[in-house]
Formats: structure tokens, sequence, C-alpha cells
């Protein structure tokens, strides 16, 4: 391996809780069985990821009053599945998305502090944050934030949790802890003893300029959506940039986006897998479903390969509940209406050339250059991948473009630590204070 050379940095998503993967596909499996999970998580080690990541979600969207056809039913808890998973694999990072905003920091540090015991220091937590009153239903408080107050409540609760992870010293005995602060007053005793790589990996998702001054304070990886060189430049080295303020350097922060991708015997082969699997993905129902979200109104009276509806969206509608509300609809409607006059595009067409299209289209040879690009610039540290397909998804990357980025001497041809500290090159925290 050239050390001359920015090593990649992978992960694999665990795909299921959006409308990219094709459940339709013969070759997709069961997102509740174990089997499914256990697959992809050997996948990924067998390839030398860095870490498997879990999304999840708090509540069932609702389409017009009903559950979304296309959302996730009867997907496990998190941290379950991860606890499970570390006992089928030995070096994986195991990274479960749990809510800042609907849970307690006692009761999430010592759950994360048990999977980092359980899994010998493989645990990492991807802190999200909601200030959505519909999810907020399912629990006692009701939970509507404003999205000022989650931020704030999000980085109190993880520098809470920070807390009672260095109540135990390294090597020592714990100390009590006391915390009084705006969202959080606690004191007692942490009873889970210091993990073995310190403290879990904290990942953030987040684009907002509030999301990039968190991730600057106090993540360990940011999980973000640039998936273009030029945004993911632009976006690097603004949050590389802002570490400066709170002492840390480039290397204590990995900038990971979310990535899919489709690779063919050939470039041109993988482009018409690239265009059918978009079919399968945006098919005629979810075409109507797409457009209900930006327009708020019920469609499904027309058709989805004829074209645009001409009244305009509904800005105060409650249609979708559950989904990140588009913050300009009618300006979204503009803009795809010019489109489609422009380009003669129905409903469908329009929606498949509008949403997320696969980040890396190509033959093996070509994927593992483009990502090799694509880090060497500076646009990311690495990648996580997400799959179209439950549980191989990944089995064709492992296999194909893996050995490519070693043979480039990008990336590692074995794990040469144990802990995801380790792998992802990150400082060790021992010493270090509770807060971010």
């Amino acid at each position: 391996m050239s050390r001359g050379r920015k090593q990649i940095h992978l992960a694999a998503h665990f795909p299921g809780v959006n409308s990219t993967t094709v459940w339709a596909d013969p070759r997709s499996g069961s997102q509740i069985d174990f089997s499914s999970f256990e697959h992809l998580a050997r996948t990924a080690e067998r390839g030398l990821f860095d870490f498997f990541f879990l999304a999840e979600g708090l509540r069932l969207r609702e389409h017009a009053g009903r559950i979304h056809d296309l959302d996730v039913v009867g997907r496990p808890e998190s941290i379950t599945v991860l606890n499970a998973l570390a006992a089928v694999t030995d070096r994986l990072g195991l990274a479960a998305t749990v809510n800042a905003t609907f849970n307690e920091p006692y009761e999430l540090a010592r759950r994360l502090a048990s999977l980092d015991h359980l899994s010998a220091g493989r645990a990492a937590w991807n802190v999200v944050t909601s200030s959505d009153a519909f999810t907020g239903e399912n629990f006692r408080r009701g939970g509507y934030l404003d999205r000022a107050d989650r931020y704030a409540r999000a980085a109190e609760f993880l520098g809470v949790v920070r807390e009672l992870w260095d109540s135990w010293p390294p090597g020592g005995e714990p100390r009590s802890f006391a915390h009084s602060g705006p969202q959080f007053r606690i004191e007692g005793e942490f009873p889970v003893p210091r993990s073995p790589q310190g403290q879990p990996v904290v990942i953030q998702a987040g684009d907002s300029a509030e999301g990039r001054e968190f991730a600057a304070s106090a993540a360990d990886v940011v999980f973000t959506r640039h998936s273009t060189l030029e945004a993911g430049r632009e976006f690097y080295a603004d949050v590389k940039g802002r570490l400066t303020r709170y002492g840390r350097g480039p290397g204590d922060l990995k900038i990971m986006p979310g990535v899919t991708y489709v690779l063919g015997d050939s470039d041109a082969d993988a482009q018409e897998r690239a265009a059918e699997i978009r079919l399968q993905q945006v098919s005629p129902q979810n075409a109507i479903l797409a457009l209900e979200r930006i327009w708020g109104r019920d469609l499904s009276g027309y058709d989805p390969d004829g074209p645009l509806p001409d009244i305009d969206p509904d800005p105060d509608s409650t249609l979708v509940q559950g989904r990140v509300r588009v913050a300009d609809p009618v300006g979204v409607a503009r803009k795809w209406r010019a489109l489609s006059e422009a380009k003669g595009l129905s409903i469908r067409q329009t929606v498949v050339e509008t949403t997320g299209r696969q980040s890396f289209v190509g033959s093996p040879a070509t994927v593992a250059a483009a990502l090799e690009e694509f880090v060497a610039a500076d646009a990311a540290d690495g990648f996580i991948l997400v799959p179209h397909l439950t549980p191989g998804g990944l089995d064709d990357f492992v296999e194909q473009v893996v050995p490519l980025l070693q043979e480039r001497g990008v990336f590692r041809t074995e794990y040469t630590g144990t802990t995801l500290r380790s792998h992802l090159g990150l400082a060790d925290p021992a010493g270090k204070g509770g807060t971010p």
C-alpha cells in the first residue's frame, strides 16, 4: 500500500428506509430477518469496510392518511440488531442511528457503551434530530421542537453522554457525575466501565448551517448527501475549515457522503443498467407519490405517463406526514414544469430526471478511478455505499471494485487494528473532557 496516496474509507448502509430500494426485484430479500443483516454485514467485513450503518425512523410515514406504501414496516430497533451482529463479525464497525430529540442521555450512553463492550470497541452513534410533531406524538413529551432548539438539545445531549462515558477514567474507578443545563439536569454514577475504544465513534448527518457547525464541534464522521465533485469539495472545505475554532485538526473528522453505484461489463452496459434501475425505483405509483410530496395534493387521478399538473402546490398541506418538508414547493414545481416542457417529459420521466440517481456508474475500473479521484480532490474522505438491493446489493462491489482500489494503493488489504477508531484513523479519546 502506498503511503503517499490518500486512503479511502468505506462503509455500508443497510438499504430499505428509502424509495431507492427495489423490492420488486426477484433478488430482493427480507428487511426484517436477521439473515439479511448478517449477509450485508459479512459482505462489508469481507470487503474490509470501516463500518456497517443502520438508519432508523421512529414512526411510519403517512401519505394521504395511510401508511406510506414504500415505507419499511417491521424493521427491528437498530442497537438490538447491532448487538446481534457483534457476535457474527470480528472487525467491522457497527453504527446505529438514534434520535437525540426523543431519547435520554443516561439510557442511550448505557446502551452504546454496552454495544462497544460486546463488540470489543466497534460501536458508533449516528446522531440525528427531529422537530417533527407528527413523530413526537409517539412519545410522552409530545416532541415538537423548533429547529434551533433541536440542535441545542442535541449538542447538550452529546456533551452529557460524553460526560457519562468519561466518568470512568482509563483503568480507574467510576466518578460520580452531575450535570445541570438548559435541557438536562441529572446526577449519579454511570454503571458501565470505560469502553474498549474510550468512547463510541460519533457520526452526524446534516447539511444545514447548524448541522455543519455541530459536526465541526462534536462529530468524528459526517454522513452527507453531496455526491458531485464540485458540491463535495465545497462542503469538505467548509466543514473542515470550521474545525480550528474547536481546537481540532482536519484528521479529526471524516467526511463520508452516502452514494450509490451501478456496475457493468462496460461503461455503456452500466449506463443501461442504471437506467433500468431508475425505472424500477420510480415506478408509476412511486412517481405519483413523489409528485404529491411536492404538490401536497391528491394527484392519484393523473397519468404517470402524462404531463405535470397545471395547478400550483399547496404549501400548507398535511397530505404527507413524517417526511422532511419541501422548503419551497412552489419553486420546485416551477422548475419541474420548465424541465418537463423543455424536454417533453412525462410525470414519471420528470421524477426520474430530478430525483436521486446513481452516484457512480461504469465498469469496475471506471468506478474505482472515480472514487479515487473524488477522495484525492478533497471532496470526501470516503463513502457510505447505499445499495439498491437487500441484502445482496453490496456483493458485486466487494468482489469487483475493492480489489482494484487495493491495486491502486488507496484501500487497505487487511485490518490493522481492532476498533472502529483505528479503522478510521481517529485519535484515542482517553483523557479528553466530556463536552464537545
